[in-house]
């Protein structure tokens, strides 16, 4: 073992991860409708999943924001039903497996789950369509206990642009902007992954409480619209947001992105959905690997991003968030969750003190929600009632 990974395995048992971003729970609903008979993950689940709680160990992760996401062709009260299993399901998963996950709600739980040797598991839904347009869904989904939302996914939403969806609201609409002021009040992280520069924008140029980005890269090292531009990075330390870079080969690799587009029509002559990653799916996607060979991401490709994220932002404001079991592919040297002292190896290699390197993977993530549950805490505002409908016409 060199060095550097005793040194991160070292630092990770005192300041674990905190990552952004983590889709088990689709996994288990896609692969097995939430059957935690069949993939128990307590055991190795390598052979279908990213993730299992040998590997959580094994990667040094303390906190997990757990996604609730849905897909965006669930529409309405379809969506929000969905999101309700996906929350379930988290709530499962901690029942199940109580001497290793810890549900937490706040910064505290999160550091009383650290002292406990758990593993503190939070939720963020990934998409503004999971409220179905609905401020008073958004605050039922706080009370479930889920701590961010992503205004958008891969597709716009009545009020709000996705980054990968033509423009159509031009950032946020007026009810956009609303539900930033109600997530404020709540106390729920604004979660700016996925959506539009724009949106992007308008929400830190409106929102009370620091933003994240729970699974984004930076745009300047690879041009993909997924990832974060460099003035909105650098808005970052007066908003106090965090950045958290993910480790998707397609967001971070600029030799990924068309080998990934051609990856994906593939799948979709084939009659699949892209983002599939049923045992089917996967045999479709080696098929084409294998004679259209797949540009390879590393932990060196993750580190390049961090360094810039950390230049333009600063330390304090980035983060880690590796999406796994959302996508099909991760970087050769970061195959799953337990691949987390790889990168933090490769980043003491490049002269990162390990007190910045406390604050990238615990610290950030802590600090972030503890300021919005103060933002949340001094807000004298009442429930917004208002619609779309009124907002917007």
């Amino acid at each position: 073992m060199s060095d550097h990974l005793a040194r991160a395995r070292e630092l990770l048992a005192a300041h674990p991860v905190a990552d952004g971003h983590n889709d088990l729970p689709w996994a288990l609903r896609q692969q097995v409708r939430y059957d935690l008979d069949r993939r128990d993950i307590a055991t190795d689940q390598s052979a279908d999943l990213h993730t299992d709680l040998p590997r959580l160990r094994a990667g040094g992760v303390g906190a997990q924001f757990w996604s609730v996401y849905v897909r965006t062709d669930m529409a309405g009260d379809e969506a929000v039903s969905a999101t309700l299993e996906q929350v379930d399901a988290v709530r499962q998963l901690a029942a199940r497996y109580p001497a290793d996950l810890r549900l937490a709600f706040t910064a505290d739980d999160m550091e009383a789950a650290r002292a406990e040797g758990r593993i503190a598991s939070l939720m963020g839904a990934e998409g503004g369509h999971s409220i179905n347009s609905s401020l008073a869904t958004l605050r039922a989904l706080h009370r479930l206990g889920v701590r961010y939302m992503t205004l958008t996914h891969n597709d716009n939403v009545p009020w709000a642009d996705s980054a990968t969806d033509a423009p159509a609201a031009g950032g946020l609409t007026a009810f956009g902007e609303e539900v930033v002021r109600e997530m404020n009040r709540l106390g729920m992280l604004v979660d700016l992954s996925h959506v539009s520069a724009d949106t992007m924008r308008d929400a830190l140029r409106v929102g009370e409480a620091p933003v994240i980005f729970s699974h984004s890269s930076a745009r300047a090292v690879c041009d993909h619209p997924r990832n974060v531009p460099d003035d909105v990075l650098a808005a970052l330390p007066a908003n106090g947001g965090v950045a958290m870079a993910t480790f998707v080969p397609k967001f971070i690799l600029p030799e990924a992105v068309a080998w990934t587009r051609a990856a994906d029509e593939n799948m979709r002559a084939h009659g699949l959905h892209h983002l599939d990653t049923t045992a089917e799916a996967m045999a479709v996607h080696r098929a084409f690997e294998a004679t259209n060979p797949r540009p390879l991401a590393t932990t060196s490709t993750v580190a390049d991003h961090l360094d810039h994220m950390r230049e333009i932002a600063g330390i304090d404001h980035i983060g880690i968030g590796g999406d796994f079991d959302g996508t099909a592919f991760t970087p050769s040297d970061l195959p799953d969750v337990s691949g987390y002292p790889n990168l933090i190896a490769e980043l003491l290699r490049r002269g990162w003190s390990e007190g910045d390197l406390a604050k990238l993977t615990w610290k950030n993530a802590v600090r972030v929600l503890r300021a919005a549950e103060s933002v949340a805490a001094a807000t004298t505002r009442g429930p917004s009632n208002a619609t779309r409908e009124s907002l917007d016409g």
